[in-house]
């Protein structure tokens, strides 16, 4: 397959960025099926923000839960809502094996 580079319009700051040929050709043998939407600047502020000044990850807010599944108590890096399971981490990956058969 032949790639050649186009033109994306980055979704934060709204200005024109080249997807080069060869990053569609490490994106196409990675997998993944997405093109970019953000250029490489908006990508790195974003990778910034998320990151304290020690240069590690900001600490999340996790959420006491209990599974839906098991009964565990555990916690979760979201707000449990009523209308949706929540699994532990042993159970998640047993729904999500059983989802992927």
């Amino acid at each position: 397959m032949a790639f050649q580079d186009k033109v994306l319009v980055c979704k934060d700051c709204g200005k024109e960025f080249v997807f080069t040929a060869g990053e569609q050709e490490f994106y196409a043998q990675k997998g993944f099926e997405n093109e970019p939407s953000r250029c490489k600047a908006c990508r790195d502020a974003r990778k910034a923000s998320r990151r304290d000044f020690g240069g590690r990850r900001t600490q999340r807010t996790l959420y006491d839960a209990v599974c839906a599944d098991c009964g565990a108590a555990t916690k979760v890096p979201f707000k449990p809502r009523n209308d949706r399971p929540v699994y532990c981490s042993e159970c998640f990956k047993k729904h999500k094996v059983a989802s992927e058969s």
